[in-house]
């Protein structure tokens, strides 16, 4: 398990670059861990991801029972 989001993906699966998003590189340096604030969002969006993803699943079963 991913000690910064909490998912069992790995970051680059969930479109930022190396789990940090490229945090921090406005002073030229780049933090090493998110904020508990950031983790939460990024939780908040992956389970959105996976409520898009499960609806998309279910409307196919739909489709191919008809």
């Amino acid at each position: 398990m991913d000690e910064d989001c909490g998912c069992r993906m790995h970051h680059r699966e969930h479109g930022d670059y190396g789990g940090y998003g490229g945090y921090g590189y406005e002073h030229g340096y780049r933090r090493r861990f998110l904020t508990k604030g950031e983790r939460t969002e990024k939780l908040k969006s992956y389970a959105e991801e996976l409520r898009k993803e499960l609806k998309a699943v279910e409307e196919k079963i739909k489709e191919m029972q008809s």
